[in-house]
Formats: structure tokens, sequence, C-alpha cells
């Protein structure tokens, strides 16, 4: 039965919202900490692209420069993190979503967000990418934004109905808009992965902050996709059957993805690359750094960094990726979460899903490849991450694929259900990790 809904008294209501000054102090903070939080990923996407750039000029300087370097700042990285900043290893994603369970004590949340970490996070992960190593920023963005964001805290007036809770969900999500330059993928993230309990008071105020994030990015980038705007060519019944097989495809490939993830991460396992991770950390992100070095002498440097210049040349169809691109990237994003440096895996999960959408044209003899690189795209990051929705919308704002709405949220859903048999929720198996282990009863 519904509650009885009171008389709306326009008055109180207008004082309320308009006049009070308690309610804009609350929005002039939130607004403005949002606005900090855009242009910090904004600072942390320059720096990161500009270490990246530093690495290929190292790497075209001399092919077997990696063999060395890579190895030394994968390892330099892991004892860092390690000795300095526990908290920042990792995709950042786990962190967030571990600081949003209501089991955690206030004390421990600063362990795992803070604005500290924030710092240290957007220094280790430009590191990795100044080491060549197959890595997302968009991770790492969802952790740095929820860092600022919650510093607003000590800003906001005592009675502002703003919690710790509505400050990281709205930090997180500013973080994927920025860092994607899709506002309204960062909103269906807060949902999909972050928001657990909204808060419907102050939900139109988060939102807020999370576009004007978004508009951030936008007004430094420019209103360009990230990927440009596909030509998929007419959607019809010819893209059925090669569609179908890209969705499974994603699924088995995006499900095995994870569960390799968390397998390994967890540590548990007794095979003996585990037992020598737990005992020599910084050793063994050395040996994952000298192995995705290996793969991306062999693969001619495609594999190194997040992948961002093989999706779009795919897409382009100017793109000259090694025929086993799928394999490499996938190995050397595996190897890279492993080490447990500081890294996303978002934009190289688009990498891998373009070129498994990519291999299948090939497969199917299907002219429009674009439409199936897109499908791959959306069917590999809903099947790493489950978010379908998030994946869906990532991908439409990325390529401006607004003709293939129903195609990729099918894609989406089809893949991440496929995942879903394979493995359990990746963020949410990790962020299991970073929470001190629960009484048994």
């Amino acid at each position: 039965m519904l509650p009885e809904n009171p008389q709306h008294d326009v008055r109180s209501a207008f004082q309320r919202e308009i006049i009070s000054p308690n309610i804009w102090h609350t929005r002039i903070v939130v607004v403005g900490m949002a606005a900090v939080a855009g242009l910090v990923v904004v600072g942390f996407t320059w720096l990161a692209e500009t270490a990246f750039f530093a690495f290929l000029g190292l790497s075209r300087v001399a092919w077997w420069a990696p063999l060395l370097w890579t190895p030394l700042v994968c390892a330099a990285i892991a004892w860092t993190t390690r000795r300095y900043a526990r908290g920042a290893g990792g995709s950042g994603i786990p962190q967030v979503v571990a600081a949003l369970d209501p089991a955690l004590s206030g004390g421990r949340r600063p362990l795992l967000v803070s604005l500290r970490l924030s710092l240290a996070k957007i220094g280790l992960t430009s590191a990795g990418f100044l080491g060549g190593m197959s890595l997302g920023r968009e991770g790492p963005s969802v952790q740095i934004a929820a860092g600022v964001m919650l510093a607003a805290r000590r800003w906001l007036p005592r009675r502002s109905g703003v919690s710790a809770h509505a400050l990281l969900v709205a930090g997180g999500a500013a973080g994927i808009a920025a860092a994607f330059n899709t506002p309204l993928a960062g909103v269906m993230f807060a949902i999909e992965e972050l928001s657990r309990n909204p808060e419907q008071r102050n939900s139109g105020l988060l939102v807020a902050g999370i576009v004007l994030a978004g508009l951030i990015s936008v007004s430094v980038y420019g209103n360009g996709t990230h990927f440009g705007v596909i030509h998929p060519g007419p959607i019809g019944l010819a893209l059925l059957g090669p569609g179908v097989l890209v969705a499974l495809a994603c699924g088995l490939a995006g499900g095995l993805f994870a569960r390799l993830l968390v397998t390994c991460l967890r540590g548990q396992s007794p095979d003996l690359p585990t037992r020598w991770r737990a005992r020599y950390p910084v050793r063994f992100a050395a040996g994952c750094g000298l192995a995705v070095a290996l793969i991306g002498v062999v693969s001619g440097g495609a594999t190194y960094g997040s992948g961002n210049e093989a999706t779009a040349g795919l897409l382009g169809n100017e793109a000259s990726v090694p025929a086993a691109y799928t394999l490499f990237k996938f190995a050397a994003t595996w190897l890279t979460a492993w080490s447990g440096i500081p890294a996303g895996i978002f934009a190289p999960s688009l990498s891998i899903g373009a070129s498994l959408g990519h291999d299948v044209a090939l497969l199917t003899g299907y002219s429009g490849g674009a439409a199936l690189i897109a499908l791959g795209m959306v069917g590999f990051l809903a099947a790493a991450t489950q978010a379908p929705l998030t994946a869906f919308i990532i991908v439409m704002e990325m390529v401006d694929g607004h003709s293939m709405v129903l195609s990729l949220m099918a894609c989406a859903v089809v893949s991440s259900t496929v995942s879903r048999v394979l493995s359990p929720p990746l963020y949410g198996a990790l962020a299991t990790l970073q929470l001190p282990p629960r009484p048994e009863r």
C-alpha cells in the first residue's frame, strides 16, 4: 500500500530548493568537485598518452629495448605500489565497489579510495604506459575521480544529505564519463555497477556532476566521438548469422578472460606461478613485464598500450594488425593485470573485441566489417565486465553507432549471459579481495 502523499506546499518547497543557503552550498561543492574530477581525469589522460608516446619513441629507436625496459619499469611499479600505495593496485573499480560496501568501516575506506591514492594512481598508471604494458586508463579513472569527489565531504555543510556513498558513486561515474568522453555511459555505469542504494533526494545533483565531468572532457578534446563515425552499411538479416557468432565468441572469450583474472588475482591456486607471485611479487611482476615485451616484439609493437590505435584502425579498415592479434592482446592484457600493477582493462577489452569481430568478418566473408567490429567491441566488454548496458552505451557513444542500437544491445545481452555461465561478475569478485574477511557464524 502506498503511503498517503500530503498536499505539496509550493512556498516551502521554493524556500527549500531555491532560497536555502544550505542547498546552494551543497550544490556548489558537489558540482565544483565534479568539475575538478573531470579536469584531473583530463590531465591524467594527457600524462598517460605522453608517457606512451615516449615509450613508442624508445621502441622505434631499438626494437629490443622493451625487453630490458618493460620488465624494469613493471618491477619498479610493483615495488612502489606494494611499498607506498597498496590500494592503488589493479583496475581501481574493485576498490570503489568495495568502498561502497555498507559493512566497511569509515576508517578503512581511505585505504581503498582517497585523494592520496588518486595521485598515486595517476603516477603509477602513467608509468605503466611508459613501460609499454597492455593496459587502459578508464578503470583507474574511476578510482581517481572517486577519490577527488570523496574529498568534497570536508567542505559540505553538516546537513547536506550527501553521503560518502553518493560521492563515491558520482565520482566513479564521472571518471568513466570523462575518460571515454561519454556522459550517458557514466550515468549508466553508476546505475549498473556502483549504485546499490540510490539516493533519490540528491540524484539530480549527482547526475549533474557526472555530466559536468564528461563535458569537461568534451571541452578539452572536442565533441567528436572517440573512434569517429562508423559506416556499418545496411543492417538486415545478412548480419544475423555473423552477429550471433560474434556475440557467442565474445561471450566465451570474455567469460574466460574474467574467470582467468579472478582465479589469478585471488592467488589461491596451488600452481607454481601463483606461489612465485605470492613469494616474490616484484620479481614476478618483472617476469610478466618481460612476457608482455616479448609479445609486443613478436606482434610488431601492436599489443603495447591500450590498443586504441588498433581499434580505430580496424574500424576505419586501415589497420595492419597481426593475424593472431586477438590472442596476443588477450595474453598481454591478462599478464599486465596479473602482475599487480595499476592497470585498467576497458580499452584493451574493446581492442580484443574489435579484433575478434574483424576475425569473424574474415571467416564468414561478411562485407560490413565495421558492424561486426563494433559488435565485437560491445560483446567482449560486456562479457568481461558483465555490465551489458554500460558496455552498449559506451560503444554506441564512442562510434556514433545509433543506427546499430538494437544490434549492439542484443549482442551485449547475449555475450554477458554466456559470460555469466563461465565466471562470476569480475568487479564484484575482485572487490571481495579488498574487504576484510567476514566473521564466521
